[in-house]
């Protein structure tokens, strides 16, 4: 690729010369399709043809090629090209006995010197992937293994929090720690305060590569780099940018666009009525948003087959928008003017089976309860603001960029 990135990442900063002390180890690697150099080359490839020995590669959600679907459990298999062993991080989602699953084996961990981990976050409490992350650390501090985090870009920067931070009763695979859903951290960031701060783990041998020229205000279009998609319904940042808000949907029978090549920003119901959940929305007057009246047809998930009417979020301004509050005002509109249809989403969800899917991913359920009371989320969201001023002053020591 012949354009030069701002930004180089902790996977071509470690390949180019910061892993010479690990060019001797034998190697696992925690990636999936993201995982890549600048210039589009896969990270196992990349590192082999740099020396390093890869002996093993390990899937996260959606598996190593990014190719399966959200709740999807992922096998074990072998890597068609370069012949190594791909293990499983992400079990049968409906069944909480497989939660074991999410981490590392010690046989797998057993002929290895070190795990690298190299996922593309997206910045959002319910992303898997760096929960992905806090489990494997935990099983290689439990095995005395080094850890490596390559670090990489938060796409919506580290500049803005958003949302509330989990009640630790509710805490599960889509938020294993108490951070705001939009968390403000890179991976390597978050690894370093969970290493240091967790309690219930022992303290794992943690490096973290950073990256070079990033910085707290880009976005992820502002670093140079190629967008590729971390799972199925990631197509573009501006999914991500709409993501942190509008997955609440999941957790309800609303459609959230999956199956659609929209996803999270095409929002409907084949019982909705599209111009008046629009006008609705845009009466709140949400900063840097304006709900368009739409219809679309999902071609698998919820509502398969059904014409769906609903709003396309449309984002005026990222840098005002606050996609949490969105989410939770459309949600609000929604119960307001269809209350008779409208319903949540119903366990098992994520390893949990009893717990609401709302309540998993908003992170307690006393938002659903205020919204159910008839709470304005303008309301719910101040209640937040100094939750998240006290998580920046606990994990600004942990900060690795300005």
């Amino acid at each position: 690729m012949a354009h030069r990135p701002s930004v180089l990442t902790g996977l071509d900063v470690f390949r180019t010369g910061a892993g010479r002390p690990w060019r001797k180890a034998r190697l696992g690697l925690i990636v999936h399709a993201a995982s890549a150099t600048a210039g589009l080359e896969p990270a196992a490839d990349a590192l082999a043809r740099a020396g390093f020995t890869v002996q093993a590669l390990f899937a996260p959600e959606h598996g190593m090629e990014g190719a399966l679907q959200d709740q999807t459990p992922v096998g074990p298999s072998r890597h068609p090209r370069l012949g190594l062993p791909v293990h499983s991080l992400y079990g049968d989602p409906t069944r909480a006995r497989e939660f074991a699953r999410l981490s590392p084996s010690d046989q797998a961990l057993e002929k290895l010197d070190a795990l690298v981990f190299d996922l593309q976050d997206i910045g959002v409490r319910y992303y898997t992937f760096v929960w992905t992350m806090a489990l494997a650390m935990a099983a290689c501090a439990r095995r005395g293994k080094p850890f490596l985090v390559l670090d990489r870009p938060n796409p919506l920067g580290g500049d803005v929090m958003e949302g509330n931070l989990p009640d630790p009763d509710f805490l599960s695979f889509v938020g294993l720690h108490p951070v705001p859903a939009r968390h403000g951290l890179t991976a390597g960031e978050l690894a370093l305060w969970l290493n240091e701060t967790s309690a219930a783990e022992p303290r794992a041998d943690l490096t973290v590569i950073p990256m070079k020229g990033w910085r707290r205000r880009m976005w992820g279009d502002q670093t140079g780099l190629p967008w590729i998609m971390p799972s199925p319904n990631m197509p573009t940042l501006d999914t991500a940018a709409v993501y942190a808000g509008m997955c609440l949907v999941e957790g309800t029978n609303i459609s959230e666009g999956r199956g659609t090549t929209r996803p999270f920003e095409l929002i409907g119901a084949p019982w909705l009525d599209g111009p008046a959940l629009a006008e609705t929305l845009n009466d709140v007057r949400i900063p840097g948003a304006f709900f368009r009246a739409c219809a679309f047809r999902p071609a698998f998930h919820k509502w398969s087959g059904h014409v769906c009417r609903g709003v396309q979020v449309h984002v005026t301004d990222r840098d005002r928008f606050p996609s949490f509050l969105a989410g939770l005002e459309l949600i609000a509109a929604v119960r307001r003017l269809r209350p008779g249809k409208f319903s949540w989403a119903s366990p098992p969800y994520e390893y949990e089976s009893r717990k609401l899917p709302f309540d998993l991913l908003s992170g307690d359920d006393e938002i659903r309860r205020g919204l159910e009371r008839g709470v304005s989320p303008s309301r719910l969201e101040s209640s937040w603001r100094e939750d998240r001023r006290r998580f920046r002053a606990r994990t600004r020591p942990f900060h690795l960029y300005e």
